[in-house]
């Protein structure tokens, strides 16, 4: 029965310093210390949307919630584990961080793009028009953003742990035996990574802005500020459906082609690793569907995650 619901489980994670966060049966975080040796640290059964949370277009705002505070617990994770006592956050410190990372991102992504476009007279009675101009802009930030700190020395062996997840992921949805050998042919581009999520929120967003925009052409700035802040959980619903029905049907060339933006933006967040960083993804993926190999050493972290939260 274990075996069975192995096959079909649906597994991801993301990359974290020197190493991968994965969530499959339970949630782990491998990381490679600086001796070499692998660590994995487990904080539990992996938590999905239960009950309403569940239901369609509502559960994909809390897969983002998720996303955000398991992201960064895991990042603070893997810098205890790497011994990069520098980059320890205490439970302010995280509070704080998702503060601060949701708030840039409502001004970056949301306010700056609406105060751009409010510049061109011509647009400002036409909210159809005005919505396709700011979200084209939202997209450009977006892009210039994500460009810049791919050329960070830091966040390019970030980015390649996050190819060695993706190259995990696929040896197991393949039925292979998880090695390297196994892993190192397949692409770091993957239809459900949560960089393509990012990428159909944006044209998620242009849709639902547009089609408000055309319900009240004449809507001031100040409502389009609040607009965009409240429908945040209606863009992120759409755009968890969406990724959702194409990655379950890219044999089919309608929906390949709809998920090629977001495979394509992966280009700048995924970068190839090496036989060490696929290793550790792999010692993830292993760990997060319960058969850590023997010459893997495991840490219980579950006490020490759950006071964070």
């Amino acid at each position: 029965m274990k075996d069975k619901f192995k096959e079909k489980l649906s597994v991801g994670g993301q990359a974290v310093i020197e190493g991968v966060m994965m969530k499959g049966i339970k949630t782990v975080v491998a990381v490679r210390k600086k001796d070499g040796t692998i660590v994995v640290s487990d904080y539990g059964q992996m938590v999905r949307p239960k009950g309403w949370k569940s239901w369609p277009f509502i559960r994909g705002t809390f897969v983002l919630y998720d996303s955000l505070v398991s992201g960064i617990k895991a990042l603070n994770l893997s810098a205890n584990l790497s011994g990069d006592e520098d980059n320890q956050l205490s439970t302010k410190d995280i509070f704080f961080a998702l503060l601060i990372a949701f708030g840039m991102a409502i001004g970056l992504f949301s306010i700056l793009p609406v105060l751009i476009t409010s510049f061109f007279s011509a647009l400002r009675n036409n909210g159809f028009l005005f919505a396709l101009v700011e979200g084209g802009i939202r997209t450009v930030i977006f892009l210039i953003y994500i460009w810049i700190i791919a050329m960070l020395p830091d966040i390019k062996r970030v980015f390649q742990y996050h190819g060695a997840e993706h190259k995990s992921v696929f040896t197991y949805e393949a039925g292979e035996e998880l090695t390297v050998e196994n892993a190192r042919k397949y692409s770091t581009l993957h239809p459900r990574c949560g960089t393509s999520f990012l990428m159909i929120t944006m044209i998620a967003a242009i849709i639902v802005f547009s089609i408000l925009g055309g319900i009240d052409p004449r809507m001031n700035i100040w409502w389009k500020f609040v607009s965009r802040i409240v429908l945040i959980p209606v863009v992120a619903g759409l755009a968890y459906e969406f990724q959702r029905m194409t990655a379950k049907h890219l044999d089919n060339p309608f929906f390949r082609a709809l998920a090629k933006p977001g495979l394509w933006l992966q280009k700048l967040t995924t970068k190839e690793p090496d036989d060490l960083q696929l290793e550790v993804g792999l010692a993830a993926l292993k760990a997060s569907l319960e058969e850590v190999p023997e010459d893997i050493k495991t840490e219980k972290k579950s006490v020490d995650f759950e006071k964070m939260s």
